[in-house]
């Protein structure tokens, strides 16, 4: 229900008052509360501010419990997210108390407006209200109740308007002893030459203020990150109307005609938007539209994935056509105006949060996934991987570099610690040692060379990490010569020998690279002309200024642009293999439907967080009516991947892990289910095999009955690439240095021999990988193995929930003004 969605700082003083009583105890209280909320990012509160919560009880009428759902309501928790987390910490008391005054509550949907109008028209005040059965309405001119047959209904109806109608008018709405006041309404009597003009008489427009009538309201959307958002309000008047969009109350000072346009959303566009319409003599304000943004459809292209089988063809077509994104079409349109295109692009996005060595981070996840969600808006095959050790890391880029051929777009976006030595860039695995060196990491400016030798069209670098010198690592690691190809963009996300930061935001946390790139990184400009304009925002933030500064180095001298469109008719055959090794490696397991002796029936179903992170839910189907109580558990699974086991088989994905995935975006989401989110998937050495344990109770016994079945569901998503493998070394060629000793690619793919669905491909990938390597004599021969590369799938946000960060420095608490993000507690990429 909808009053579960408000804030919960729309509840009243005596019920917050009352929560806050039951809070206020060391046993099952606030501070057991707050540790409940923080598993979401956004209501995480610090130390500090705990300790000022638990710092109430020195006033008189302080209340710990009382400050800290003011923090919540200032962070607009919900209510149905406070309600879940009083369950979790069992708080029985709040819980019954919470549920039976959201039953009873009375909120107000739509609010009375003021209005002006012309002697004997018609004027029209509207309030509308939602809750229990039976409500009434009450109409107040000041403090005189109306009367009238529509005093007493949710729309009171002036007409013909007279000077004893002016005034201020407020509605009461009520059910039994409880009530509820809209907001104040004035209507003002307006004497002019025009008031009997034809544009203002009622019969032109019934129904409504007279001289102005909305025709066409706004209407709510859910729309993703990259997507367009449109809305619309149309207006009849005389004179003409003038429209002002305002978005959460706030105006919005570009958005001043009938249409909103905003070509790419992000999180900070969601929220309600309303239109004020008015003329010289009218105004009037159209429906609340409430626009959410999510990520993207993907959950549906899994399932598509999961009921119509493994054909590689539909799986395409499921993941990447859901529908024309509007910037596509956008970009479509533009064909003409452009002299550059991509053979194919191709993105490897990492992000290494959970370092064993060094400080934790919370912001690559986030970072990774909103930047894969813009990167597919335009056509680029995306690769997310999150948390790789050394060699992980080694094997993801030899399978992104198989990607790779002539004139393909490549772009490496790594998130997580680095550094810089002597002009070389490292980035640095989760596994690396304390005092690590060269050795340990993985140099950027050694990747770039070996895509040069694919003679690719555009090579992206994207680096979101500290680029502080390491004083463990005195080498000077001697790259391969660089070729003058005049297409290579270097992105910083801050200055040599300076740090990146990250910062948390409402929702989730974000590197402030990110936040800002990812409001320009769909234009259609030069790569270098959209990378300047993300460095002058974030050159007029006041909290970065001074701290932090993008710096761009290129030598790009084409007008190429991340929105390029693709070609493909001079190298047909190798877009064809690319095609088909990036979906085979995204494949899900197929639904499994299992039937149990006592006559259950048991659903399993799979979604994609990232290309190395999936989700597994079970759902009861079928069950005979002598059991009254089921449910079906996974357990037993290998030891390869990451399974948090206190939060696997939950009943929500909050639980289990997931910050953002909403249940509503599932199919069935009606029917009960239980989730277990496997992380690490490109550590899985075999089949992924698990056994589903069924727990139930005959109506006739006390006794829980168990039975239970093995599963398995092959190698799913990356998994199949075989990443904790080493590769086989490659023979340096005369156009690089031998010195590529810390970094040594192969041209070979380890994809699992055995994915029988694909195995008559096998001739159009060898094609595909010999006439990619004409150009070299050294190479090994072509493997027959087909590489393979995934790609998040078009899943919503499943996000592991961040641990708490030990910084070691961090930025200064600031009100931002210039920028649409908000900024607070801002932590140090530390590395050392």
């Amino acid at each position: 229900m909808e009053e579960w969605k408000m804030s919960i700082g729309t509840l009243s003083e005596e019920v917050l008052n009352r929560l806050s009583k039951m809070l206020d105890n060391s046993t099952c209280g606030w501070r057991q509360l707050a540790d409940a909320v923080s598993g979401q990012p956004r209501f995480r509160c610090s130390e500090s501010e705990l300790t000022s919560c638990s710092l109430q009880v020195l006033s008189a009428a302080g209340s710990p419990g009382r400050a800290l759902l003011a923090r919540l309501a200032d962070r607009s928790c919900s209510v149905d997210f406070l309600l879940l987390c009083l369950r979790k910490v069992d708080h029985q008391e709040a819980v019954q108390y919470l549920t039976t005054t959201m039953a009873e509550m009375i909120w107000i949907t739509e609010q009375p407006q003021s209005q002006q109008a012309p002697m004997g028209s018609r004027v029209l005040l509207t309030c509308k209200a939602a809750g229990p059965l039976g409500l009434s309405y009450q109409w107040f001119r000041g403090k005189e109740e109306i009367l009238d047959e529509t005093g007493c209904t949710p729309q009171l109806i002036l007409c013909p308007i007279a000077p004893a109608h002016q005034g201020h008018y407020i509605c009461r709405v009520n059910h039994g002893d409880n009530c509820i006041f809209s907001q104040w309404a004035r209507v003002r009597l307006v004497r002019s030459e025009n008031s009997s003009s034809p544009g203002c008489s009622s019969s032109l427009f019934p129904g409504s203020v007279s001289g102005l009538r909305i025709i066409h309201q706004p209407q709510s959307q859910a729309v993703s990150e990259g997507d367009s958002l449109f809305l619309e309000c149309k207006a009849e008047a005389n004179p003409p109307a003038q429209y002002q969009w305002y978005h959460n109350t706030e105006p919005m000072p570009q958005h001043k005609t009938r249409s909103l346009k905003i070509p790419c959303v992000t999180t900070t566009h969601r929220g309600q938007y309303r239109c004020k319409v008015f003329n010289i003599y009218h105004e009037a304000w159209s429906d609340t539209a409430t626009v959410t943004i999510g990520p993207s459809s993907i959950i549906e292209a899994s399932w598509v994935e999961v009921d119509r089988g493994l054909d590689s063809q539909e799986i395409h077509r499921s993941t990447c056509g859901l529908g024309i994104n509007p910037l596509q079409q956008m970009t479509k349109q533009r064909l003409s105006t452009k002299d550059f295109y991509a053979t194919d692009k191709v993105a490897l996005l990492i992000g290494n949060m959970n370092y064993l060595y060094h400080t934790q981070l919370c912001a690559p996840i986030a970072d990774v996934h909103e930047l894969t969600n813009l990167l597919r808006q335009m056509d680029f095959k995306v690769v997310s991987l999150l948390d790789l050790n050394w060699q992980e890391m080694r094997s993801a880029v030899t399978e992104f570099l198989l990607l790779l051929d002539k004139g393909v777009y490549g772009l490496l976006y790594f998130a997580g610690h680095g550094y810089e030595n002597y002009g070389n860039s490292f980035m640095v695995p989760i596994d690396a040692p304390a005092s690590y060196t060269s050795e340990h990491c993985l140099c950027v400016q050694n990747i770039l060379t070996r895509m040069q030798e694919k003679e690719t069209g555009l090579n992206v670098f994207l680096l979101d990490m500290c680029r502080k010198r390491n004083p463990n690592d005195d080498v000077i690691v001697q790259t391969g010569l660089l070729k003058v190809t005049a297409n290579i963009v270097f992105g910083y996300a801050t200055c040599a020998d300076a740090e990146a930061y990250e910062v948390k935001r409402e929702d989730v946390s974000n590197g402030i690279f990110i936040n800002f790139l990812k409001q320009r990184v769909c234009e259609d400009e030069k790569v270098t002309v959209m990378l300047d304009r993300v460095a002058e925002d974030m050159g007029r933030c006041a909290i970065t200024r001074g701290r932090q500064a993008l710096e761009l180095r290129s030598n790009l001298s084409e007008r190429r642009s991340l929105t390029d469109r693709i070609q493909t008719y001079e190298c047909s055959a190798s877009y064809s293999a690319r095609n088909l090794q990036w979906a085979v490696a995204h494949v899900l397991p197929a639904s499994h439907c299992l039937q149990f002796d006592c006559g259950v029936t048991v659903q399993l179903g799979f979604a994609a967080e990232f290309s190395n992170i999936m989700v597994i839910y079970t759902r009861i189907l079928e069950q005979p009516k002598e059991i009254v109580s089921c449910s079906a558990q996974l357990t037993d699974f290998p030891e390869d991947v990451d399974i948090d086991l206190k939060k696997s088989n939950q009943e929500t994905l909050l639980e289990a892990g997931s910050l953002i995935l909403i249940k509503e975006t599932l199919p069935s989401p009606e029917v009960p289910s239980l989730y277990t989110r496997i992380r690490s998937l490109q550590r899985l050495r075999r089949d992924l095999t698990f056994t589903v344990c069924l727990h139930y109770t005959y109506s006739n016994m006390d006794e829980e009955v168990q039975e239970r079945q093995p599963v398995t569901v092959g190698k799913p998503l990356v998994s199949k690439l075989n990443l904790h493998e080493p590769r086989p070394t490659r023979a340096c060629s005369a156009s690089s240095a031998c010195s590529l000793d810390s970094f040594n690619v192969p041209e070979s793919s380890l994809l699992a021999e055995d994915f029988t669905s694909v195995e008559s491909t096998s001739n159009t990938w060898s094609y595909y990988a010999q006439s990619g390597r004409q150009s070299s004599t050294t190479d090994p021969p072509t493997s027959s193995r087909i590489a393979n590369i995934p790609e998040e799938t078009d899943s919503p946000e499943l996000f592991d929930t961040p641990k708490p960060l030990v910084a070691s420095k961090s930025l200064p608490h600031s009100q931002i003004n210039d920028t649409n993000y908000k900024f607070s507690d801002m932590y140090n990429f530390q590395t050392y």
